[in-house]
C-alpha cells in the first residue's frame, strides 16, 4: 500500500482548520531559480545561526565593567584584574562546555551575515532589481545592512578586551568630533567622560534586544513585500514581465531552502570549530593607557577605519569653531556613502526618466553606466578597506607606512575612475551598443 505524501496530510489538516484555500495559494506560489538568488537566503539563515548561538551566549555573559580577579583556566592571565565582562567571556571560551565552539560560531555567523547582505545588495543593484515597484524593498535591504553593521560593532565591543576597547575609544572620539552636539551625544552614550560609566551595560541590551528586534521586523517586511510583489527573474524562454517561471514553494523550493539552512548552519559551525576568531585571550583586558599595534576591526568596519586613516588632516574653522578631522572622515564621508546607497532607485529614475515597472532583470552588461558606477564604488570601498590595514601592508611589503598612505590616497582618486571607465568600455564591447544610444 502506497504511503500518503506529506502534502496530502498537510492539506487535510488545513482543510479541517478552514485554511485550505490559503494553504493552496501558498504552496502553489512560484519562485524563480537562479544561483545568484541564494545570497538573500544565506543572509537569512546566517541570522538564524546568529540568534541561536546568541541566546546560548547570553546565559554566560555578564555585562559589567566591575573589576574582578581572573582565576580561570587560561594561566597567562591568572591573578590579573579584569572586568566581569572580560572574565565571563574568558570563562565561556575556556571553562564552559561547547563555549568556545558556540562563541566562535556566533562570530563567524555575524561575519557571514554582513557579507551575504552586501552580496545580495550587489546582485540587486547590478541587475536593476531595485527599480519600480521595488524601491521600498531596496530601502529595507539598505536598512538591514546598517543594522547588521550596528549589530556587529556592538557585539564586537562587548568582551572588553584591548582590541574592542580600542574600537570603543575611537568611536568615542568620532562622536566627540560632531559639531555642537558631539559632547552631549558622547556623554549620553558613554555615561560621562571616557571610559564612561558602564558602556558595556548600555551596549548589551542594544545588541541582544533592540537591534535583533529591528532586524526581525525589517526581514519580515522584506519577505512580505517579495511575496506580495512576486520575485524578479532573468529574461529567458517563456519569461515575461507578467509571469514567473520556476519552482512551486511546496515541495521543491521549500525542501531546497531547508537544505540550504542546514548546510549554512553546518558550514558556519565548522568554521567556528576550525578557525579561531577574535582571540580575546591574546589581546588581554582593556586598559585605557594601553594600545595594540596592527589592530583592525572585523572586515565590515574596515572601510570606516580606512576613511579615518587616509583622509587628509583638514581641520577648517567656521564661525570660530574648528571642524575636527574625524568628523569629515568618520561621520560626513560615511554619511554621504550610505545616503547615496539609500537613494540609488530614485537617482536612477531621475537620471533615466524610467518610471515603468520592471519584473525582468537586466544583465549587467546591458546597463553600462549603472554597472560602471557600481564597479567604481566597489573599488573605492576596497581601497578604503585596504587603507584600514595600511600598517600591516607597510610591514609585509617593507614600504614605509607614510608612503603606503600616500599611494592609497592617490589610488582613491585614480582607481575608481579607471575601473569605472574600463567597465563601461567592456559593457559596450559585449553588447555592441553604439555610444550614442540611450544610457542606463
Amino acid at each position: 500500500m502506497k504511503a500518503p505524501s506529506p502534502r496530502v496530510g498537510i492539506e487535510a489538516v488545513a482543510g479541517r482548520l478552514g485554511a485550505g484555500r490559503a494553504l493552496s495559494s501558498v504552496t502553489h506560489k512560484v519562485f524563480p531559480t537562479h544561483r545568484s538568488f541564494l545570497w538573500g537566503e544565506l543572509a537569512l539563515y546566517s541570522f538564524v545561526v546568529l540568534l541561536v548561538t546568541g541566546v546560548y551566549l547570553t546565559f554566560f555573559f555578564e555585562a559589567s565593567q566591575e573589576v574582578t580577579t581572573y582565576t580561570g583556566s587560561y594561566e597567562p592571565l591568572n591573578g590579573r584584574e579584569v572586568s566581569l565582562a572580560y572574565d565571563s567571556v574568558m570563562r565561556t571560551q575556556f571553562d564552559t562546555r561547547a563555549g568556545a565552539l558556540i562563541r566562535q560560531t556566533h562570530h563567524w555567523a555575524a561575519i557571514t551575515f554582513v557579507a551575504a547582505i552586501v552580496l545580495h545588495l550587489a546582485r540587486i543593484y547590478f541587475t536593476g532589481a531595485f527599480r519600480k515597484p521595488r524601491e521600498i524593498n531596496w530601502l529595507v535591504g539598505s536598512g538591514l545592512l546598517v543594522l547588521a553593521l550596528g549589530a556587529g560593532f556592538t557585539g564586537y565591543s562587548l568582551p572588553d578586551d584591548l582590541l574592542s576597547g580600542t574600537g570603543l575609544r575611537i568611536a568615542n572620539g568620532i562622536i566627540l568630533s560632531i559639531p555642537v552636539i558631539g559632547e552631549w551625544l558622547a556623554d549620553m552614550i558613554f555615561g560621562g567622560e571616557w571610559p564612561g560609566a558602564g558602556i558595556i551595560g548600555r551596549l548589551y541590551p542594544v545588541h541582544i534586544m533592540l537591534i535583533p528586534a529591528l532586524i526581525i521586523g525589517l526581514l519580515s517586511v522584506h519577505l512580505a513585500i517579495v511575496w506580495r510583489q512576486k520575485h524578479t527573474q532573468f529574461p529567458g524562454e517563456g519569461r515575461t514581465e507578467h509571469n514567473v517561471v520556476g519552482q512551486r514553494v511546496w515541495p521543491g523550493f521549500a525542501m531546497k531552502s531547508i537544505g540550504l539552512l542546514f548546510l549554512t548552519a553546518a558550514v558556519i559551525t565548522a568554521m567556528g570549530a576550525v578557525f579561531t576568531v577574535n582571540a580575546v585571550w591574546l589581546y588581554g583586558p582593556y586598559e585605557p593607557a594601553a594600545a595594540t599595534s596592527f589592530a583592525q576591526p572585523d572586515w565590515y568596519i574596515g572601510f570606516l577605519e580606512g576613511t579615518v586613516r587616509l583622509f587628509p588632516n583638514w581641520e577648517p574653522h567656521i564661525g570660530g569653531h574648528m571642524l575636527p578631522n574625524p568628523f569629515y572622515a568618520a561621520v560626513l564621508l560615511p554619511g554621504i556613502i550610505f545616503t547615496t546607497l539609500f537613494m540609488v532607485p530614485f537617482i536612477e529614475r531621475r537620471v533615466t526618466g524610467d518610471r515603468a515597472e520592471h519584473h525582468l532583470l537586466d544583465r549587467p552588461r546591458d546597463a553600462p553606466v549603472r554597472t560602471s558606477l557600481g564597479v567604481a564604488a566597489l573599488s573605492l570601498m576596497a581601497l578604503l578597506f585596504v587603507g584600514g590595514a595600511q600598517d600591516i601592508v607597510a610591514e609585509t611589503s617593507g614600504i614605509p607606512v607614510g608612503r603606503v598612505t600616500t599611494i592609497l590616497q592617490i589610488s582613491l582618486l585614480v582607481v575608481p575612475a579607471i575601473s569605472g571607465w574600463t567597465t563601461w568600455r567592456i559593457c559596450k564591447a559585449l553588447t555592441g551598443v553604439p555610444e550614442s544610444s540611450p544610457q542606463r
